[in-house]
């Protein structure tokens, strides 16, 4: 198979213009050699003019060629690049003998081709030169000389060998045939002034030609058409017929090129436009920074930046940088990246109070008004508040106050963060580090990239448009490391007084005081802190609400936020003291709101759908009478639930009501705990989440004498249990009632039930031994009695942490007595009175102490 050199028409272009001359003399030399050789009767006879027929000229079989690309038409002298091994071997036996061979354009590329593959009207030729080429293929120059038919298949395989039949052109000498030549001749021409790939010797070989049939196949052969509308041109031997289907593939060749001269010129156009756009959008510029402004007139942004930059007054490493940075902006280029890159920085420098007097205006006695107001309870940590501001109204000194507040969800230190804000009349900004493990959203990311910003921090100030506002950065135990570094130590810069005068963000890569920021840090438990962040802090402890302290915040603070909510008119749902107690006894008894607060948004929409649903039914009865009145259509479109919603009709919610809206309590009687067997007793322990009561229960069974614990405890709970297992042993063989065998031969068994939770903390030491007497004596323990304490190896009661949120949760579950250490009676007095009241504190320093006041 062969590539056909008239697929690229700038590839036969070159060919033929560098090789033209050479055919030419190729071609002569090859006539004068014929002539030579031939009688000098038959040379005679040639000079005076008579021809030969072709019959007895050219052969009747030939060597096929294949190609792929285009046809080839009689009377042309064209290159053919031969690859395939097979017309290699075709060619060099035909250029050994007369030199003829036969080209026939494939109906489909076929990597094996074959006869059947072929056209049947191909093109004779005969080879010129021959040229071996570097990759082992050759290069052949041809002279076309006719049409001919395939007639018999002699090698169906390549190397295809063929019988044909010539064919004649069916000539008609006629008028039309006259016009049609001239038209294809001046068409042509038209085309070829408008395509630069006709060469001015194309034209003239095409004006040279006096045959109307090799017009027609020389025009068909430089035409850009398809391969198969060429096939279907040489195949044409009505010389008549084959003139008008060229003439018909010009006149599409000619509304293509002036499609694409409109293509064209529409291009050029827009470049034209485009680069005298760009010449003036320079000149533009330049004429802008020679006046400073930009195309409004106004001000340029160096202009701007520059006036601020100047208006701050800054000295030292903070002026030599911005004027530096300055320098650079107004040489960059609007296009360019690090253009905006620069003018982000500028703009974020510009932004910053830089000069803002940090002052504090305001009143006590309104801060407590506002806390009040705010918030229910909470007496201690009002207080406390209250005295952080008084000395901050006293020293006019803002820096270095710090306050954590530490409490279970939902107990209101985020909007205690508010209320501060508000008590102290300054702006409020709140981020959350929960989650973070990247030190860059503090500290902010380095101006290296496109898409670099500040850290949140930096972002504060910008955005308060002040140097002390009030900074609420929430669930500070919940940041953790990672290999982008540790938030927790990127937060002590900001938060150390000694450092944060001079915090270096590193994006601003300038220093910044921060030390005037009031910040206030949250968290649900203290264990997660790192210990130097926590030095650096006044930490405020917040427990959990009372069931009494529930009903009231629900009065006065939820149930009006949430009937607003719903869309509920005021009074138009009401509850009875009973129902609040029982939603906070039954549906929401963790030490937060926010679950009581779900229960009442749960119950209120509800009654909304309630209202609705009757509403909707008096609608569709009004319509039905309204049809069957036969009102007019508009009519009936008026009629809509606002006319039917009964406003006066009220709502009162009972505690028996509740399983209507809440379905089945979540909590009940028989979840309160109760140490009613022996080998039962009832601790209190601390979590994040507040407060809790914890069952621990213990049995014995024949065996090896081994402790087994259950119940997901930790490490330090491990070794409570055991050391409480051991003194219980020695308290029971002091008093001789049981003996060394019995501990020998039964193994003891404690759980903790709540499997799924994790435990640990030695404060349920005393609890563990409780236990162990209790189920070695087979004694219970008094009801409603609840403990708490470390305990030594030697009997001693150690102090605990949590004991306010461990007196909540035992008020929750009904405790009347609890048993602390000694050592923790300082801290009843941070305890209010309220939460107190109805519970009997008995300290104690012994082991003995507890088990003497607990049976």
């Amino acid at each position: 198979m062969t590539e056909n050199s008239n697929d690229n028409a700038e590839k036969n272009e070159e060919i033929i213009d560098s090789l033209l001359n050479h055919l030419k003399d190729e071609a002569e030399e090859v006539i004068n050699k014929s002539q030579e050789e031939k009688p000098a009767k038959k040379i005679k006879k040639i000079k005076k003019g008579g021809i030969i027929p072709a019959d007895q000229v050219l052969p009747s079989r030939l060597p096929i060629i294949p190609i792929q690309g285009r046809p080839i038409f009689p009377g042309i002298f064209t290159p053919l690049m031969i690859s395939n091994q097979e017309d290699i071997k075709a060619i060099e036996e035909a250029y050994k003998g007369d030199s003829h061979i036969g080209i026939v354009m494939l109906k489909k590329d076929n990597p094996q081709t074959s006869y059947k593959d072929l056209y049947s009207i191909g093109t004779a030729a005969k080879i010129i030169k021959k040229i071996n080429l570097p990759d082992g293929g050759i290069n052949v120059f041809i002279s076309t000389i006719k049409r001919f038919k395939l007639k018999k298949a002699l090698h169906a395989k390549a190397p295809i060998v063929a019988a044909i039949d010539y064919l004649d052109d069916e000539e008609d000498d006629t008028f039309e045939v006259k016009a049609l030549t001239r038209a294809l001749i001046s068409e042509m021409k038209e085309v070829s002034e408008n395509n630069p790939l006709f060469t001015e010797e194309m034209r003239l070989n095409m004006v040279n030609i006096d045959h109307p049939g090799k017009i027609a196949d020389f025009i068909a052969s430089i035409l850009n058409v398809e391969k198969e509308d060429q096939q279907k041109v040489l195949e044409m031997v009505n010389v008549r017929q084959r003139m008008e289907q060229v003439l018909v593939y010009i006149k599409k060749e000619q509304e293509l090129l002036k499609v694409q001269k409109k293509i064209q010129n529409d291009i050029n156009e827009r470049v034209e436009k485009n680069q005298r756009d760009y010449f003036l959008r320079e000149e533009l510029r330049s004429i802008q920074e020679e006046l400073g402004t930009d195309a409004d007139g106004n001000d340029s942004d160096y202009q701007k930046f520059k006036k601020k930059i100047e208006e701050f007054k800054f000295e030292g490493e903070i002026k030599e940088s911005l004027e530096s940075e300055l320098d650079k902006f107004r040489i960059l280029d609007t296009a360019s990246p690090e253009y905006t890159v620069s003018r982000n920085f500028l703009e974020l420098v510009t932004q910053l109070p830089w000069k803002d007097q940090a002052f504090e205006s305001f009143n006590l006695d309104t801060a407590k008004k506002i806390l009040n107001a705010d918030h229910y309870g909470l007496d201690d940590v009002k207080k406390r508040i209250l005295e952080f501001l008084a000395v901050r109204k006293l020293k006019k000194d803002n820096k270095g106050t710090i306050i954590i507040l530490v409490g279970p969800p939902g107990v209101g230190k985020t909007s205690i963060g508010k209320s501060i804000a508000k008590a102290m009349n300054k702006p409020f900004y709140r981020f959350s580090v929960g989650g973070m493990n990247d030190e860059a959203e503090i500290k902010g990311h380095r101006r290296t990239y496109i898409g670099a910003m500040c850290g949140k921090v930096i972002q504060g100030l910008k955005i308060t448009h002040t140097k002390s506002p009030v900074f609420l950065i929430d669930e500070v135990d919940k940041m953790t490391q990672s290999a982008r570094g540790d938030p927790a130590s990127a937060l002590l810069e900001v938060l150390d007084p000694e450092q944060n005068v001079a915090f270096r963000d590193n994006y601003l890569d300038l220093p910044f005081d921060v030390s005037n920021v009031f910040f206030i840090l949250t968290a649900n438990t203290l264990d997660t802190i790192p210990e130097p962040l926590l030095d650096r802090a006044e930490i405020i402890q917040l427990s959990g609400y009372i069931d009494q302290e529930k009903i009231e915040i629900a009065k006065k603070y939820l149930l009006p936020k949430n009937l607003e909510k719903n869309g509920i008119a005021k009074g138009k749902v009401k509850y009875t003291k009973d129902a609040l107690l029982r939603i906070a006894q039954e549906f929401a008894r963790e030490a937060g709101m926010r679950h009581y607060e779900k229960c009442l948004d749960k119950i209120h929409r509800k009654i909304v759908t309630e209202m609705m649903e009757d509403a909707d039914k008096k609608v569709i009865e009004a319509v039905k009478i309204a049809k069957e009145e036969k009102k007019s259509a508009e009519e009936i479109k008026a009629i809509n639930s606002d006319k039917f919603f009964d406003s006066e009709k009220t709502y009162t919610i009972d505690a028996g009501d509740l399983e209507k809206y809440l379905g089945k309590p979540v909590f009940d009687e028989s979840e309160i705990k109760r140490a009613s067997v022996p080998g039962t007793a009832i601790g209190l322990a601390w979590t994040s989440m507040g407060g809790d009561t914890l069952m621990i229960e213990s049995v014995s069974f024949p065996g090896k004498g081994e402790l087994v614990l259950t119940g997901q405890l930790g490490d330090v709970m491990k070794e409570s249990a055991a050391i409480a297992m051991n003194w219980a042993k020695k308290y029971i063989l002091e008093n001789k009632l049981k003996d060394v065998e019995w501990f020998e031969k039964n193994t003891i068994h404690l759980h903790i039930p709540e499997g799924a939770t994790p435990k640990d903390g030695p404060s349920a030491g005393i609890t563990m031994a409780t236990t162990f007497i209790s189920l070695l004596t087979g004694k219970t323990i008094k009801q409603n009695l609840a403990m708490t304490g470390e305990l030594s190896l030697t009997g001693n009661v150690l102090p605990i942490g949590g004991l306010r949120e461990k007196t909540v949760a035992a008020k929750r579950n009904k405790i009347k007595t609890i048993l602390i250490p000694k050592a923790n009676e300082r801290d009843l007095e941070e305890i209010p009175s309220h939460v107190k009241s109805g519970i009997k504190f008995i300290p104690v320093t012994r082991v003995e102490d507890v088990i003497k006041n607990a049976f």
